[in-house]
């Protein structure tokens, strides 16, 4: 099913958007998108809320249609994830099915949801009441039906666990070795600390045996960690405001980002907080947003104790004493480093606003 926005919500971004100064045209064209060219996406998702703010990241980008959107548990739990993504697609008028997946782990063990975007994963704001419900398809079954129906054209993008695609990868391993590639946000990256553990990031530490799978499977990965997420990536209270003034949808994504903002304010970082899965849809929608990148051999560690969701990578030309360079495939896209201070603002654009009638 192809992405589209309703006359409902294409009149709404219009709305907002000729207010800053936008044409017609550039906002049709922002909402609607492109036929040709556009690449194929599977959004994997745990939906908090900045999985709500990639979704309509990718909604409303040009370059990508979504085919569908698959859910698990891990910020909250399956259930309202799914109502979660639901609703954030109704607002955008994103008419692309919604499909639920795994409640418990790769190993079949229970997963305890944590969310410090509220007990909703939304920000505790009552903005979830969607109308429509996920499909009769299981998210597994649904993936792999849409690998077959576009054999090496179909990208997935991981903002969550892993355990659907892991799933997927048991269940027709012959399927999965036809998707293009698969976009992860996870792990500290390769200069940040986790925020699992000091080592880990949440996605990884969650079900770090998935997470392995899907590394050691041979299908191309790019990894977004938490350390290009952080820094001049991060969103200000200057920022949310003007999100803010461009109507239904930025109160909503502001909104969203309530309990988090509260939650980093009460850790001393009180200006600024973390889009983790919007700036992975970034350099997933805008490849150019990546400015260093670098290709390694990823390896996620799963015996248990101290380094439990440790992802270790092997940089491909590095010398390293006590191992040999041919000892590796070099299975992962590392991103190094993105164009942080244009984050936010590309966000604003891609909601069909001008920049310089916000800056």
């Amino acid at each position: 099913m192809k992405k589209k926005m309703s006359l409902l919500a294409l009149t709404g971004i219009l709305a907002f958007g000729l207010t800053a100064g936008v044409s017609a045209s550039d906002a049709s064209e922002t909402a609607a998108g492109k036929d040709t060219d556009m690449r194929k996406i599977i959004i994997d998702t745990d939906t908090g809320a900045d999985d709500a703010a990639a979704i309509i990241l990718a909604a409303c980008s040009p370059e990508v249609e979504i085919m569908g959107v698959t859910v698990l548990a891990g910020n909250v739990d399956l259930e309202q994830g799914t109502k979660n993504a639901l609703a954030t697609l109704e607002l955008i008028g994103c008419d692309v099915p919604v499909y639920k997946g795994s409640e418990i782990r790769y190993d079949g063990s229970a997963i305890t949801p944590h969310s410090v975007f509220g007990a909703d994963g939304m920000g505790d704001m009552d903005l979830i009441h969607p109308e429509g419900s996920a499909e009769e398809e299981d998210a597994v079954s649904y993936i792999l039906d849409t690998v077959r129906s576009n054999p090496g054209e179909l990208e997935i993008v991981m903002l969550g666990p892993a355990t659907n695609i892991a799933r997927a990868i048991d269940t027709d391993p012959k399927t999965m070795k036809q998707v293009k590639r698969i976009w992860s946000m996870g792990t500290p990256g390769i200069k940040g600390p986790g925020n699992a553990s000091p080592v880990a990031e949440f996605n990884v530490y969650l079900d770090a045996p998935a997470y392995r799978r899907v590394l050691d499977f041979g299908v191309p990965v790019t990894v977004i960690g938490l350390d290009v997420c952080d820094g001049e990536s991060k969103w200000s209270d200057r920022d949310f405001e003007k999100l803010f003034a461009f109507g239904r949808v930025g109160q909503y994504v502001t909104n969203s980002f309530d309990k988090i903002r509260e939650y980093y304010k009460n850790n001393g970082s009180a200006d600024s907080v973390m889009n983790c899965d919007g700036t992975a849809m970034m350099c997933v929608v805008c490849p150019e947003f990546i400015t260093e990148s670098r290709l390694c051999h990823g390896s996620c560690i799963t015996d248990p104790g101290e380094t439990y969701g440790q992802v270790i990578f092997y940089q491909k030309g590095f010398t390293y004493d006590m191992t040999q360079e041919g000892e590796f495939d070099y299975n992962v896209t590392l991103v190094c480093d993105v164009a942080r201070m244009t984050c936010f603002m590309e966000y604003l654009t891609r909601m069909g606003s001008l920049i310089a009638s916000v800056y």
